[in-house]
């Protein structure tokens, strides 16, 4: 049927309208896309405006607080009960005769320079010193375990908590091991053991790191000696100087105190018998009968840390003065990297020495002990250094007595005249009445 030119003009017309009606749908739908995404972006970018205001305002606040801190701060400155009076036998200095707020750190990764190895991320502030302290002989066992058990465990701590706390690192010579199991040494006439109940406070009182490397730790075996360290590791005191081999023996404890790294290693030449030595394939201690193996250590405890301290179980009991041995092997360990050598066994206080501007401590006694004869065997004290990045130390002695197993500080006329009888014995090295240790040439 034929359309006339009026009908074609309006069906043309209304394809048009539909056309601009489909036009201004999609036109009018795009432009509520765009403003949908117009007002997502002007909410993003203020959020992230207000995120970085807040961020810089903490940081400011952080750097006021610091600051503050900073302007207020000061400066750092088992015999059994009858056998309790009786003193150790000597034991053979020929073993084939008889016989660690701190942080750990890497022990893989060397120090450039003997900076701390920390990865760099902490750096000590010129001038900083670390404060290490150190005391003689402590046991947990015998008389001593009779008294926490009737006074609590915290009982032998109780008078010096705070020359024990104060320091940065504290550490002490364990002279007993921790287990609930074993098999007690034959032929030796003190054999001990030590509960682990008695670690939390041992930790509690501020002791950071222990040695083990001495005459008692296999009181009870290879198995003692495992669950000492297990025990340990658990209440979470670093050990060293015993091992599941020689390698573990000989292994230093690695610490960090304000940026700078200190490296324990612990060692004996004091030993019941050869097969307490520590091989590669047999647990034991860290001995230094022949120094090598103990010099090789220290060596390689130089490039972990800042500072080397060796802690060191060796000379005759109830003397007041070094033997050659001791003298001898100071002077290797120090001349191996060492930068301070810190002696016990003697169950009496030794004299210190200055050695190539390093320090030795011959012994500092008992600390904790069951009562023992002659009475200097209860003159003990804390040993404080202050050493910086450079493993140079000032030394400073705290002299005490101990009484029922009790340390305490000794004051007045006391004091003084054991500090004497220190500077006394001494070599190389002067102790003053307010028990600053000072070298002497």
């Amino acid at each position: 049927m034929p359309v006339s030119r009026s009908e074609s003009r309006q069906h043309q017309k209304q394809q048009r309208a539909r056309r601009m009606k489909r036009l201004f749908a999609i036109n009018l739908v795009l432009l509520l896309i765009i403003g949908a995404l117009a007002v997502v972006y002007v909410v993003q970018r203020q959020d992230g405006k207000e995120k970085l205001n807040n961020t810089a305002a903490g940081s400011d606040s952080a750097g006021q607080t610091a600051n503050a801190g900073n302007e207020s701060g000061t400066d750092d400155q088992s015999p059994d009960q009858a056998n309790t009076d009786a003193s150790e036998t000597p034991e053979t200095d020929d073993p084939t005769e008889g016989h660690t707020t701190y942080e750990p750190i890497s022990e893989d990764e060397p120090s450039s320079d003997n900076e701390a190895a920390t990865g760099g991320t902490v750096t000590p502030a010129a001038g900083e010193r670390v404060n290490l302290s150190f005391t003689g002989d402590v046991l947990l066992a015998a008389s001593v375990e009779k008294l926490m058990l009737k006074n609590g465990y915290e009982y032998p701590y109780a008078k010096v908590l705070n020359q024990l706390k104060t320091p940065d690192l504290m550490a002490v010579n364990l002279e007993t091991p921790v287990t609930l199991r074993g098999t007690p040494a034959e032929n030796k006439q003190y054999v001990y053991k030590s509960s682990p109940d008695a670690l939390p406070a041992l930790k509690a009182a501020g002791i950071d790191v222990v040695n083990l490397a001495n005459n008692h730790t296999l009181d009870q075996g290879e198995e003692g000696l495992l669950d000492t360290i297990g025990h340990l590791d658990e209440a979470g005191i670093p050990n060293m100087g015993a091992g599941r081999d020689e390698l573990e023996a000989f292994k230093p404890v690695l610490l960090e105190a304000k940026g700078i790294s200190v490296a324990f290693l612990g060692l004996t030449r004091v030993i019941p018998v050869g097969s307490w030595k520590a091989t590669k394939d047999h647990a034991g201690l860290a001995e230094t009968y022949d120094s090598t193996r103990a010099v090789a250590a220290i060596k390689q405890a130089k490039t972990q840390a800042d500072i080397v301290v060796v802690m060191v179980h060796w000379g005759i009991e109830r003397e007041d003065l070094p033997n050659n041995d001791q003298k001898r092997l100071a002077h290797e360990y120090i001349d191996a990297g060492a930068d301070l050598v810190i002696g016990s066994h003697p169950h009496v206080l030794q004299g210190f020495e200055s050695y190539k501007g390093k320090w030795i401590a011959y012994s500092l006694g008992n600390f904790i002990f069951s009562g023992m004869t002659p009475d200097t065997t209860k003159d003990t004290g804390v040993l404080d250094a202050a050493c910086n990045v450079k493993g140079d130390c000032s030394l400073k002695f705290q002299p005490m007595r101990a009484v029922q197993s009790q340390p305490a500080p000794l004051a007045g006329e006391e004091g003084v005249a054991l500090l004497k009888r220190m500077s006394s014995i001494s070599f190389h090295a002067t102790v003053d009445e307010a028990g600053n240790i000072q070298s002497k040439e």
